[in-house]
């Protein structure tokens, strides 16, 4: 995504108009809307000024995705009630087939023990918790996962 077109979705995202942020920063509306095409860059002092009015670090600024930026908006506002309420499998296996038809072709008794196993050594040696465990134990497969994709590629 190009530096102005961050520029422009971090605006938006935080429901601002190019005047505020103008008036905001001691500038005119026409030196953000060059930002914002394109045309310019900020220097190094305005861009900092930006990503603290817009609430980013100066590596969020830069590397902007709303989408991403969105999907982190929905993650801190779903409660753990509303998170229970959700059959994520039934969700996500629109996406993904395979999550509504493995049950009745994998042995999931000997998986779920196998991983059982997992979850209570990381509890017994680290002292996490039930659900400190399975998100661990989560983060190790999908970094296992993205290793060997790269692999593959």
């Amino acid at each position: 995504m190009a530096l102005g077109n961050s520029l422009f979705q971090a605006r938006k995202n935080k429901g601002l108009s190019q005047e505020e942020v103008a008036e905001k920063l001691g500038i005119s509306r026409q030196t953000i809307s060059k930002w914002e095409t394109d045309e310019t860059l900020p220097d190094i002092r305005q861009s900092k000024r930006l990503a603290l009015l817009y609430g980013l670090s100066l590596d969020e600024l830069i590397d902007f995705d709303v989408d991403i930026k969105e999907i982190q908006d929905i993650i801190d506002r779903t409660s753990d009630t509303l998170n229970d309420k959700v059959d994520w499998t039934k969700a996500w296996s629109k996406k993904y087939p395979i999550l509504a038809q493995y049950q009745s072709q994998v042995d999931t008794r000997y998986y779920s023990a196998e991983l059982l196993k997992l979850l209570i050594d990381l509890e017994k040696q680290y002292g996490y918790s039930e659900l400190d465990s399975m998100l661990v134990l989560k983060d190790i497969l999908a970094s296992v996962w993205k290793n060997r994709t790269k692999k593959q590629r």
